[in-house]
């Protein structure tokens, strides 16, 4: 075999074969449905999970930025003039408190989010933590500077807009193009917050050391450069709106006006410090309107993102449910399809495999178990064509019927020729018996009237001999299925019968007798039981050596007379011998193989004969090496008591 033709076989059947056929299919669609739908729920409940966490910390964080920028702002005027009063910076501080301690509530929620997110709102958790210490370096000042304390809160502040610039990173990549320009706002809000705060330190000693310049100056460019680089070419619709507003207001003109001209006197030489205008009071008007437009527009378009984000995730949830429930139903449709045609397929299958085996099985041995009694058979209504329509299947069936209706029409006509031919065995073999026949009633006639014992002698070897040739023809008549010609009338002792088996095998002399038995064959049985002895007899004289002896005994047994046939010559291996008793425990068919040779013909004999009276031959290693052949004879046939002046005349054939 092929290992291709192999692998075609491997599946083990058909029906398997469509099962897996249905079965790989929906667990793929299965698959692909199952990582599809937890995918995009997976993708929805993140997106809406990050949009709450925005929408509560990130609105907590705003509020808390915004209270210590104005914190930052009121700490660095107090810095500034000691001596002025704390209300407003106290009840800030307290804003801010709230603020913070809001932030600081969301840490049930922090504790859900992704480790990237998380990891940044601790850290703004563990700096709004160090506030209190902050303030007390800002109340009672050891070695720290005011600028110091003021990098302190910008600290804090910087790192909450870096949690929200975490928090703007979506799954979404148009939710996160659009939260980039909000981050930068915020960063443009707070590097203006911290140029106030310098300032407002600066003011009341109306200079700036190199420091703080360079640290102004440098605040200073990179916000513009955030908003001339950054902000304005990736602002869209209402945001970019609302930036160039604030963006060409007077206000935010004149803070840029106010820092031109800080910026245009830099410190240079001997000189340490540069000389403030006197401007603070437009710096902190402007300041003080332009802040409040731009945390409202930024609150506003956070807001906005939210809702879009929030709108987004719902819109992907149903999209997923969507998509779920048409995945699920495309699978219950594939599923049910496939079942449905596996069954179909399968139910065609085995009912194409019970009509075959009804036709192989019961209607086919029937047509020849109808041949072989001899009946005449019509081989186109004896069989029941095949139909299972057009398709595949169909042509199976069809190949099929074509394929029995040859094997009927071989039936018949292997039949017609069978019994042809015996017929011709039969007349060959009638016609031989009948000379055979004739020559031994005229060997009985010449032994009766000679008396030499030399001639007697003759005559016996050659009535042997005859008898023999009886026996072969008889077995063609048997093989022919039919009886063979001689009969008897009355019952026949066992010794006789033993006899006359005996003597229709060429090596009589070897054959020994051992029987005590005074018991009688019935008259139908005698010559079927004197040639299937005789038959069995020869086989032992045959195959096993001369001058070795072949042992005959008869005895009642329980079920009925046991002769016991033992020679001693080779045997047969244990095959052989579950082989031959395999083909005598059931009514033998005719074959013309059965005529290859003696042995098998002779076989062929002996279980014909042996069903015909319901007497059983067994086959087994003998003691001395060779072969013991046991006949069972039944009751049926048996006959104790044989009637008082009964004869044992044997009637011609």
């Amino acid at each position: 075999m092929s290992p291709r033709t192999g692998a075609r076989r491997r599946f083990g059947s058909i029906r398997l074969s469509l099962f897996l056929l249905a079965l790989v299919p929906s667990v793929t669609l299965a698959g692909m449905w199952g990582l599809t739908t937890i995918q995009m729920f997976s993708e929805g409940l993140e997106l809406r999970a990050q949009t709450e966490l925005s929408r509560s910390t990130g609105a907590m964080g705003t509020h808390a930025t915004l209270a210590l920028q104005q914190e930052r702002r009121l700490t660095a005027a107090w810095l500034a003039e000691p001596d002025s009063p704390r209300t407003a910076l106290d009840a800030q501080r307290k804003r801010s408190d709230e603020a913070v301690a809001k932030l600081v509530g969301q840490s049930d929620a922090i504790a859900e989010a992704p480790a990237r997110i998380s990891d940044r709102l601790y850290g703004v958790l563990g700096s709004v933590g160090s506030l209190e210490y902050y303030r007390q370096q800002v109340d009672q000042p050891s070695d720290i500077t005011a600028e110091q304390a003021l990098d302190q809160y910008t600290s804090i502040i910087d790192d909450q807009i870096h949690a929200f610039q975490e928090l703007s990173q979506v799954d979404d990549g148009d939710l996160t193009s659009q939260a980039e320009p909000l981050v930068s706002l915020d960063h443009v809000a707070e590097l203006l917050s911290e140029e106030d705060a310098r300032l407002t330190l600066a003011w009341t000693s109306g200079r700036l050391d190199t420091q703080g310049w360079n640290d102004f100056a440098k605040l200073v460019h990179t916000r513009r450069w955030l908003v001339d680089d950054q902000i304005v070419p990736s602002l869209r619709g209402e945001t970019k709106t609302q930036t160039e507003r604030i963006l060409q207001s007077a206000e935010w003109r004149g803070l840029e006006a106010i820092e031109d001209q800080i910026l245009a006197t830099p410190p240079t030489g001997e000189k340490l410090s540069v000389e403030l205008p006197e401007l603070q009071e437009r710096w902190v008007e402007a300041v003080d309107r332009v802040s409040p437009q731009y945390a409202t527009m930024i609150r506003q378009q956070t807001d906005a993102l939210l809702v879009r984000s929030a709108d987004e995730a719902r819109s992907l949830l149903l999209t997923a449910a969507a998509l779920s429930a048409a995945g699920l139903l495309a699978l219950l449709l594939c599923v049910g399809l496939s079942w449905r045609i596996t069954r179909s397929l399968s139910r065609r299958l085995r009912g194409l495999r019970v009509a075959t085996l009804g036709l192989a099985e019961e209607r086919l041995p029937d047509v020849v178990a109808r041949l072989e009694r001899g009946e005449k058979v019509d081989p186109e209504s004896a069989t029941t064509p095949l139909d299972y329509g057009h398709d595949e299947l169909g042509q199976v069936a069809q190949a099929f019927n074509t394929a029995q209706r040859t094997a009927v029409h071989t039936a018949v006509e292997l039949a017609d020729t069978r019994r042809g031919f015996q017929k011709v065995i039969l007349g060959i073999a009638r016609q031989s018996q009948n000379l055979v026949n004739l020559q031994l009633s005229k060997l009985d006639a010449l032994e009766r009237r000679h008396t030499d014992p030399e001639v007697l002698k003759g005559l016996y070897e050659l009535d042997s001999t005859a008898s023999q040739l009886r026996r072969y023809e008889e077995n063609l008549v048997i093989v022919s299925g039919e009886r063979p010609g001689r009969s008897w009338s009355e019952p026949v002792a066992l010794i006789d019968i033993m006899r006359s088996a005996v003597g229709e095998v060429a090596e009589y002399q070897r054959v020994e007798l051992h029987t005590e038995e005074e018991v009688s064959v019935a008259p139908p049985a005698v010559a079927d039981v004197i040639h299937l002895l005789a038959e069995l007899i020869d086989n032992a004289t045959v195959y096993s050596p001369a001058p070795s002896p072949v042992g005959v005994r008869a005895t009642m047994v329980a079920k009925g007379l046991a002769v016991e046939i033992e020679d001693r010559g080779l045997g047969m291996s244990d095959e052989d011998y579950a082989s031959l008793n395999a083909q005598l425990t059931k009514a033998p068919q005719f074959d013309v193989v059965a005529l290859a040779d003696d042995l098998r013909l002779g076989m062929f004999v002996i279980s014909q004969l042996a069903h015909r009276h319901g007497i059983a031959v067994t086959l087994r290693p003998s003691p001395y090496g060779g072969t013991t052949a046991i006949v069972l004879v039944p009751h049926e046939i048996v006959v104790r008591d044989v009637p008082s002046g009964g004869g044992t005349r044997e009637r011609p054939a």
